[in-house]
């Protein structure tokens, strides 16, 4: 099932940069978007994480760079079942966490360091555990690639109005160019929301399940939400805020009107709901 929703995201997103292309340049521009569109998702598959890495300025650590997260990490995995993915430390001192890659065997665990300051051992395990529950159900493909596609998505729609050809009507290219700017990053948006809220329950669950601690959980996301509220991540953009444990655009943005999160508070309610 997850294979077939990152088939029919992927399809959407593409066919948002067709549309764009052939509102501004016809039959031709179709196909080089379409081109672009393919080229876009080759790329997205084999490096995606890394342009996600890079867009929060995470860094890959070993072992010996931060020995009780790797360790923390390493435990939790073997618990799962899954290889050791790579670890990696965001240098933003508001807290949260995402995972990242094309595959259980190509996975990415990154978390803040402010996450590790502010929440206790065990919470942090849950979070951790939240986001191994991305790389079991093999989320971080689809979560990985419409970051990538969102951000070309958005950056087209925001160059349009200034790459309109120069024609007898000018004014109503305008017109169009000004009405993708603000609907294909919406449509961008709402197709993340569609795709990755249940997403969220489904990780919750699993961490309940690895660390036998659901009130941990708990805890940490009301923690992460009240930092994220008043604190938003520095370099935090809506193509990506899908990705993170927390929404991390909380109170600083529209774009969180657009969430792709569940409600904290519900999620907080089914958790401490779970017996174990």
């Amino acid at each position: 099932m997850n294979s077939f929703k990152t088939f029919i995201l992927i399809a959407l997103m593409t066919g948002l940069l067709v549309v764009l292309g052939d509102l501004f340049y016809g039959r031709d521009g179709a196909v080089m978007a379409l081109v672009i569109g393919l080229a876009l998702n080759g790329f997205s598959y084999f490096f995606s994480d890394r342009i996600v890495l890079m867009s929060y300025r995470a860094k890959v650590v070993t072992q010996q760079d931060a020995p009780q997260l790797y360790a923390a990490v390493e435990n939790l995995s073997m618990r799962s079942g899954l290889p050791m993915p790579k670890v990696a430390i965001v240098p933003d001192q508001t807290p949260n966490a995402f995972a990242t890659g094309r595959n259980p065997n190509h996975a990415v665990v990154a978390v803040t360091e402010g996450i590790m300051q502010s929440l206790s051992q065990n919470e942090l395990e849950g979070v951790l555990a939240h986001e191994l529950g991305h790389i079991k159900h093999r989320d971080i493909l689809i979560g990985s690639f419409s970051a990538v596609l969102s951000q070309a998505i958005m950056f087209l729609s925001r160059m349009a109005y200034w790459v309109t050809p120069h024609d007898r009507d000018r004014s109503s290219n305008q017109i169009a160019a000004m009405a993708v700017m603000i609907l294909a990053p919406l449509a961008a948006l709402i197709l993340q929301m569609a795709i990755s809220r249940s997403r969220e329950y489904m990780a919750d669950d699993f961490s309940a399940k690895i660390t036998g601690r659901p009130d941990q959980l708990a805890s940490a996301l009301e923690k992460i939400s009240g930092y994220n509220k008043r604190t938003p991540m520095q370099h935090a953009e809506p193509t990506s805020a899908h990705m993170m444990i927390v929404n991390p655009l909380s109170g600083s943005s529209l774009a969180s009107l657009f969430s792709t999160h569940p409600p904290i508070k519900k999620r907080i309610e089914r958790l401490n709901a779970i017996k174990i």
